[in-house]
């Protein structure tokens, strides 16, 4: 489960690659770790209820936490979600099926755990990049509670994973603007097509 990643970037550049607005963001570049905020792009409508508006939806980057609170079932709610990984349970399908709550989440890469060793006998980390997106997004979904939270969709590995020993990995969108448009106002079924293991030709471990 990748639980670290990297966004390289001040969010005024990133805004203008996914073609947002970033309005009072501060991001200034750096890592981030479940617990922490870090800038998603979203054509949701925070705080407001209604029907939605005809036409494009406008694209904002905000700050969320990188977690979303779990339900009252799963005992400990200092514990944040990090991960999507059932896209058919309760807890998620109403907000995935709802394209307001999709959102962009931007990195320039993402690190795992693989299964080799370093001479202290410590798992080695491998920071992953993708050679055809410097700049990349996962899919990813929001709710609100206490706390504006998000939490990053997950899919099978792709064979670069596979071997460094990971059985799953954060779903990347394609380097597309129309699959970026997709994942945050299109249905569900064609969305959740994007889904899907990266190549592993494009992935650099």
């Amino acid at each position: 489960m990748t639980l670290l990643y990297h966004l390289d970037a001040p969010s005024g550049a990133v805004a203008a690659h996914f073609g947002a607005s970033a309005g009072a963001d501060p991001w200034a570049g750096g890592h981030v770790a479940p617990g922490r905020f870090a800038p998603v792009v979203t054509a949701g409508r925070e705080f407001v209820a209604g029907p939605r508006p005809s036409g494009e939806p406008t694209r904002r980057m905000i700050p969320r936490l990188w977690g979303v609170p779990p339900p009252p079932a799963a005992g400990d709610a200092r514990q944040g979600v990090a991960t999507v990984r059932n896209l058919d349970s309760p807890f998620w399908i109403g907000n995935l099926r709802n394209s307001e709550f999709r959102c962009l989440v931007p990195a320039t890469a993402f690190v795992e755990w693989g299964k080799d060793r370093d001479a202290e006998g410590k798992r080695r980390r491998h920071r992953i990049t993708l050679a055809d997106q410097p700049l990349f997004a996962f899919a990813g979904v929001w709710k609100d509670s206490e706390v504006p939270s998000f939490a990053l969709l997950t899919c099978l590995a792709n064979a670069a994973l596979r071997a460094l020993g990971r059985e799953t990995m954060p779903a990347i969108l394609p380097a597309d603007p129309r699959a970026w448009a997709t994942w945050l106002g299109g249905g569900w079924d064609r969305a959740r097509a994007l889904i899907a293991p990266y190549a592993s030709s494009l992935t650099r471990t």
